[in-house]
């Protein structure tokens, strides 16, 4: 009887100890990860950093995606954030829109001397008025050329009925295309996966077909990821892509390590699964949501697997990522 009793407070000492490691462990990382939310904000642009010839712009747009990509003159537009845009008058759709504000930006930052923006290729990663509600305002402006657009077309007999219900997919894809229509855009809509150029970057598509299910998704399962590249630096944008899908799971061996991520879904729970961000393992992490609503839950699971900076278009007034060679990404605020 006293050896059992001797046995099982040494087994209850040792699962004690295991206890309090894991217990000391994850303070040591969550204390980490809120040093590093909490860290002072990036340097200013400078004349000399906006000289540069590859760069990322990742504009304050709240919760929303609006991502320029620049390369030795030629850009590029990812998503044009949310939009004022109301159409069914929904109280939950009441948003502050961004459209003019991006419109300005670009027109300061890719315009040429007669104040004209060419872009190379505008693109919509999915149908949800956070990423492409703004589009049709840019598409519009007389002073604005854009030579194609890459968008999924959409379909509503895939999406879940209470998107259809409560939200205005349809509505801010037609507007999309409705402005591309009437500016003799052309469409890719029947995207694949071979890379493609602007300037110095390297494109590469992700998620672009959907696989045939009955089972009805939310438009973020039908989001496209973009990998960009430049001289061995790597650098995903992940829209809004999920796991419901096992999306993440199918990809994450394809893109393998980068040097910086667009966090996917804004950091919100159904995105950056573990097996992903181990795949991935960023070295920098921009999330583009409003710095006081990050998910802790989220940020832990980077923090326990490759410790990266993390960065907020809200915070620090909008990001301008100057994309080195090797790896080298260097990070500037308040664009």
């Amino acid at each position: 009887m006293k050896k059992k009793r001797v046995f099982l407070i040494s087994i209850l000492s040792i699962i004690g100890a295991v206890i309090l490691s894991i217990s000391i462990a994850a303070i040591t990382i969550y204390a980490s990860m809120e040093k590093q939310i909490k860290a002072d904000p990036l340097p200013k642009v400078t004349a000399e950093v906006l000289s540069a010839p590859d760069k990322i712009h990742f504009l304050n747009t709240g919760s929303s995606d609006a991502i320029l990509l620049e390369s030795n003159g030629h850009f590029a537009m990812i998503d044009a954030g949310e939009d004022s845009d109301n159409p069914r008058g929904f109280s939950n759709l009441v948003f502050d829109g961004y459209e003019e504000k991006i419109l300005e930006y670009l027109k300061e930052h890719a315009s040429n001397e007669y104040g004209k923006v060419h872009l190379d290729f505008v693109l919509g990663t999915h149908a949800h008025s956070d990423h492409i509600g703004g589009f049709d305002t840019i598409i519009l402006d007389p002073d604005v050329t854009i030579d194609r657009a890459y968008l999924k077309e959409y379909d509503s007999s895939l999406i879940q009925d209470r998107e259809l219900i409560e939200w205005d997919n349809q509505e801010v894809y037609d507007q999309m295309v409705s402005a591309l229509n009437t500016r003799n855009i052309p469409i890719i809509s029947d995207l694949n996966e071979e890379p493609f150029q602007l300037c110095n970057f390297t494109i590469t598509l992700f998620n672009t077909k959907d696989p045939p299910s009955k089972k009805k998704i939310g438009e973020n399962d039908r989001s496209l990821g973009v990998l960009v590249e430049k001289n061995g630096t790597r650098v995903f944008l992940a829209g809004d892509i999920n796991n419901y899908s096992g999306d993440e799971k199918k990809i994450g061996s394809a893109i393998g390590k980068v040097d910086m991520l667009k966090v996917g879904h804004h950091g919100h729970n159904g995105s950056s699964s573990w097996g992903f961000v181990k795949k991935l393992s960023p070295k920098i992490c921009v999330i583009t949501n409003k710095h006081e609503n990050l998910n802790r839950k989220i940020l832990f699971r980077f923090e326990t697997i490759c410790h990266p900076k993390y960065l907020t278009p809200d915070k620090e007034e909008g990001i301008l990522a100057v994309i080195g060679d090797n790896g080298n990404i260097k990070c500037y605020g308040k664009i």
